[in-house]
């Protein structure tokens, strides 16, 4: 994976920043499970299809959405307990072809995804703000702190939310 220029790093943060605005992102991630379960729910015998071969179903966006809280869990304790460590990116398309196959079922990738997210809240929550300061170094994008990480998997959520909801919309649409 290759470094990005400053300003590569910032226009891949900035649509999950300006999918947050100006919203509280505590909110935000504290409601999200709540967000997906409903999706979840309302997409049915849909929730697996893809719109097109290039797209992802709503059980792919869900489960990108997992494997980004898993890997933004690490980086957020890296941080918090190293100092200015290197933070490693991955491939999310590889993730997604490779573990995919594997979302078998809904509920229990809704309830990782919400044991994660609850973990990463709760962390928020006692982390005094000046640590929230602290940075790591990440593999493509260059410095970021656990603020700006917490802002931006806010946003990024909602990006793949919407993602979800336009697949099953397309979906429904065209069936």
């Amino acid at each position: 994976m290759a470094r990005m220029t400053e300003a590569e790093a910032d226009a891949h943060r900035q649509p999950m920043l300006d999918a947050l605005g100006r919203d509280d992102a505590l909110e935000v991630q504290a409601s999200e499970v709540a967000a997906w379960r409903e999706l979840i729910d309302r997409a049915g015998a849909d929730i697996r299809t893809r719109p097109s071969e290039r797209e992802w179903s709503v059980l792919e966006c869900l489960g990108h959405m997992t494997e980004s809280e898993l890997v933004t869990s690490t980086r957020y304790r890296w941080i918090l307990a190293e100092n200015e460590p290197p933070l490693q990116g991955y491939d999310q398309e590889a993730w997604t072809a490779r573990f995919g196959p594997t979302y078998n079922d809904p509920a229990a990738l809704l309830a990782l995804f919400s044991a994660l997210r609850d973990a990463n809240v709760a962390l928020w929550q006692i982390t005094p703000p000046v640590d929230r300061a602290r940075s790591g170094m990440h593999a493509e994008r260059g410095p970021e702190n656990f603020g700006l990480l917490f802002r931006m998997q806010a946003g990024h959520g909602r990006v793949h939310r919407n993602q979800a909801e336009r697949a099953l919309a397309y979906v429904r649409r065209n069936r």
